[in-house]
């Protein structure tokens, strides 16, 4: 690995811890203008003045916001969240408790996401300008046209109320056999693989496009390799780096799209436990969930900038 490769990795690497920096900085002005009072949500209304000052400074309320937030950055760096403002319970056991539901439900989705995505990607390039490349660019356009909820919604109209096939709401905990697993999962992952292969779809195709337009493959073909030959051996290994970014940018947006979806469903994920945060005013629960979706996608997106790199036969042999 040359020099040049190592710099660009590690600048990736320094740009990312920047950007976490800079968003936790967000985070934490953005929470800090949210309406209503923690003590006076935990209080109640008919809380005294003193009562409330007791308590706001028994919080760290009382303290100027940049005191606060230096407290909370080195409590983050050394993995301390603090606690819950509502239950007074660690914010990691909360956030323990929930984590692998809301991992395992990204792990299914991309499971069966990735590779119909892929496929239909590469099928529709190989094929562009056909019936199936029309039909299935005109489905993606539309499915990705449709907000999350929508596709929640109506897959909980047809499939739970009309048809009765699957449940409307996901007990996890409830499901016992690997068949109730299976009906508990079906209706989020269904709603979350309907957008994210749409999204996959579309930018892998246009990834392996680009390289089956490249002068190279014009060469390949005029030795005689065969069609399945050229794009399985010449075109996608050349699209590596595109198409890692199309993963991760769609995998990302589990990060985002799992909060409608662990909500319509009931699901009890990371997602679910931070729009509950909001709604009981639980600051420090909300700080670290949206620090944890913050940096799962930063991750993924330098992982695939990263990729990107390696792949690149230009930087990795000069």
């Amino acid at each position: 690995m040359n020099s040049l490769l190592l710099k660009l990795l590690a600048q990736r690497i320094g740009l990312a811890l920047l950007s976490l920096l800079a968003v936790s900085v967000l985070i934490f002005a953005i929470t800090g203008v949210l309406p209503g009072d923690a003590a006076q949500e935990q209080l109640g209304q008919e809380a005294t003045p003193e009562a409330l000052a007791a308590l706001r400074a028994q919080m760290g309320l009382d303290v100027p916001a940049h005191q606060r937030y230096l407290k909370w950055l080195a409590g983050l760096l050394r993995g301390d969240l603090g606690a819950s403002s509502v239950t007074q319970l660690p914010v990691t056991e909360l956030i323990a408790a929930r984590l692998p539901n809301s991992l395992l439900l990204a792990a299914v989705t991309a499971l069966f996401a990735v590779p119909i995505a892929l496929t239909l990607g590469v099928a529709t390039a190989v094929w562009r300008g056909s019936w199936f490349d029309r039909a299935a660019s005109t489905t993606a356009v539309t499915v990705v046209s449709v907000p999350e909820f929508l596709v929640a919604t109506m897959a909980v109209l047809l499939l739970a109320v009309q048809l009765q096939w699957l449940p409307a709401l996901s007990y996890i905990n409830d499901a016992d056999s690997l068949g109730q697993k299976l009906r508990a999962f079906a209706m989020p992952v269904l709603t979350l693989t309907c957008v994210i292969v749409a999204q996959m779809m579309r930018m892998t195709r246009a990834a392996v496009i680009d390289q089956l337009e490249a002068p190279y493959i014009e060469m390949v073909r005029l030795k005689g390799a065969s069609p399945l030959r050229t794009v399985l051996a010449h075109a996608l290994p050349n699209a590596v780096g595109p198409i890692a970014n199309a993963v991760a940018l769609s995998l990302s947006y589990l990060l985002g799209g799992v909060i409608i979806v662990e909500t319509i469903f009931n699901y009890p994920g990371v997602a679910k436990l931070m729009v509950d945060g909001v709604t009981q005013r639980d600051i420090p629960l909300v700080q670290a969930c949206a620090m944890l979706f913050c940096a799962g996608y930063l991750v993924l997106v330098t992982a695939a900038d990263l990729c990107g790199i390696v792949a690149n036969p230009r930087l990795r042999h000069r």
